[in-house]
């Protein structure tokens, strides 16, 4: 189909009712089509990345008919169904057999925001409010959870890392207790370079690692406490996120064990709790930051009564692929998360847009995709752009297609990922999310020197973000992948400009005012699409098999993965 026709299957895609594909479900009520995809389907494409046509796929993603983009809502039938009209509009075939979706079996949590969490301090029972004092929630997918009288006990950082020498679990039984633990790792906190990697995140800082820890050691409860710098953003973004409906995978697709209430504690809370056992909160920290650090009770219990409603829901991952001329059965794979987080109760606007988070990235990958199918030669492997799910939910979406992939995972050359791209402008720099990881970066560096910028490392390494999007799944397979997006050095403005953008990106991260704004400028998301539509080009017409870096963490599942085979890197 020519990429100048007009996009007459988005519109009538979007028309839910009776156009919806025979392999997915119909939905329970066929919605009328947005206004704001009949406007889409008016705009003639570019074959080549174009900002105009990145405008329009971002404006009809992050639009309001598409309510946020929740999964298992209404906002996700309009989302996958624009998504995969405009794989077929630009080419590409269904890339799972012969659909273009993968279903995502999911439970979908709505916890009781009338929950009250009860902790008995030195006797004295207090009662905390959900959203105000906390947030929890059950990943059991059971309508109703109770903890009684858990003895509480704060684990410092919650960390079990043999490798490192440290075990804030040493030496208890934890069936049946609630454990406190602070965000982020020692070294953070502590100032301490020396401390796992110092300012930097290792996973152990993560969220998501320190309930499954916590599972794994057999408590009945785990809460987190907050502190803005320790986790990268404030208690708004916890309470936005942590409320409405939560998501997971079913027990049956996901063997590691599940806590029965997890959540999160304000660091006011927390001080209140750690007085109970004569213990001031920053001494808290400075015996959470010393090796050898040893479990402390509280001299606390606590009690809660967590209600829940339940569904069993299917989502879907979007797959679509530009089949290889001769190894076809290679693949590059270009990813992003068109998840976001769905409409909330409330007054004034009530619905999370999305469009920086990640209206940006799904546009990014079609752009991308627009691209490789107008090159006069095709790509000499397949080129798969795989738009996931549930990635708000803890990357759950990228999880399954790792667990059920399209391609098997050592036939996979190499994984771009684009999430929340920078619409601030031109830059000199080009930031790496965990810069220093796979050979995949070689092949940026050649196509960032040529547009004039230097690979940079994140500015906030405390943040973590290597770990909180999509392409870390397939890291932790051992697939190379690459996350890289526009810096903060700006052409127009430097490094000032480049800081106050990102402050103010901060304002809207997971808050409704994600959405586009006149200030945003093009010019640099097309020259950071064309780096890394340059990468994929590269890799999908050589037959080189990147790898990770000498010392880093996932090259050994890489190695073992390839093993026997005739294996180079980029540069050879």
């Amino acid at each position: 189909m020519s990429r100048k026709a007009l996009i007459g299957l988005a519109a009538g895609a979007l028309a839910l009712a009776g156009c919806k594909q025979a392999d997915t479900p119909a939905p329970a009520a066929a919605p009328e089509t947005p206004a704001t995809a009949i406007a889409a389907s008016t705009h003639v494409f570019s074959p080549a990345i174009d900002a105009g046509d990145f405008t329009e796929l971002v404006k009809t993603l992050a639009s309001d008919e598409f309510e946020g983009r929740a999964p298992g809502s209404l906002g996700e039938e309009r989302t996958v169904e624009y998504i995969r009209a405009q794989m077929q509009r630009i080419g590409l075939q269904p890339g799972n057999g012969d659909s273009y979706f993968q279903d995502v079996p999911m439970v979908e949590t709505t916890a009781d925001p009338s929950t009250k969490l009860t902790l008995t301090i030195d006797g004295k029972p207090v009662e905390l409010a959900f959203g105000t004092d906390m947030v929890v929630g059950t990943r059991t997918g059971q309508p109703l959870v109770s903890v009684k009288d858990s003895p509480v006990v704060f684990v410092g950082y919650g960390v079990d890392a043999p490798e490192r020498g440290w075990n804030d679990y040493a030496g208890q039984d934890w069936t049946g207790k609630t454990v406190v633990m602070f965000v982020n790792d020692p070294g953070f906190h502590a100032k301490d370079e020396k401390l796992f990697d110092g300012n930097k995140m290792t996973y152990y800082g993560r969220w998501t690692y320190k309930f499954e820890e916590a599972a794994r050691k057999g408590a009945a409860a785990a809460l987190i406490v907050h502190d803005n710098a320790g986790a990268s953003y404030g208690w708004d973004v916890v309470k936005n996120s942590w409320s409405g409906a939560q998501y997971d995978l079913p027990a049956s697709d996901d063997p590691e064990p599940r806590l029965p209430v997890q959540g999160w504690l304000t660091a006011d809370a927390a001080r209140q709790l750690f007085a109970g056992a004569g213990l001031e909160l920053d001494e808290a920290y400075r015996k959470a930051n010393q090796p050898g650090f040893k479990p402390v009770p509280l001299n606390a219990t606590l009690s809660v009564d967590l209600a829940s409603t339940t569904v069993a829901k299917t989502s879907r991952n979007v797959v679509g692929v530009l089949p290889g001329s001769s190894r076809a059965d290679e693949a590059v794979l270009y990813l992003a998360h068109w998840d976001h987080l769905g409409k909330h109760e409330g007054e004034g606007d009530t619905i999370y847009n999305g469009a920086v988070d990640n209206a940006t990235g799904v546009a990014g990958i079609l752009e991308i995709a627009e691209a490789f199918a107008a090159q006069d030669a095709k790509p000499d492997r397949s080129v798969v752009f795989l738009a996931v799910t549930l990635e708000e939910s803890g990357l759950l979406g990228s999880k399954y297609y790792v667990a059920h992939p399209t391609f098997p995972l050592d036939k996979i050359a190499g994984v771009v990922n684009l999430d929340a791209m920078s619409v601030a402008g031109r830059s000199r720099d080009f930031v790496v999310t965990g810069k220093g990881s796979s050979e995949l970066e070689d092949l940026l560096k050649a196509h960032a020197d040529r547009q004039g910028r230097v690979l940079v490392q994140e500015g906030n390494t405390a943040a973590g973000y290597y770990f909180r999007s999509d392409h870390f799944n397939f890291a932790k397979a051992g697939v190379p992948a690459l996350y890289a997006k526009g810096g903060s050095d700006l052409l127009e403005g430097g490094t000032e400009a480049g800081k106050a953008a990102g402050a103010e990106y901060a304002k809207r991260y997971h808050q409704p005012s994600d959405e586009i704004h006149d200030g945003w400028r093009y010019d640099g998301i097309v020259e950071d699409l064309q780096a890394l539509y340059d990468v994929g080009k590269d890799l999908s017409a050589a037959d080189a098999w990147p790898n990770w870096y000498e010392g880093n963490a996932f090259k050994a599942a890489r190695d073992r993965m390839m093993a026997g085979k005739q294996t180079t890197s980029p540069q050879e």
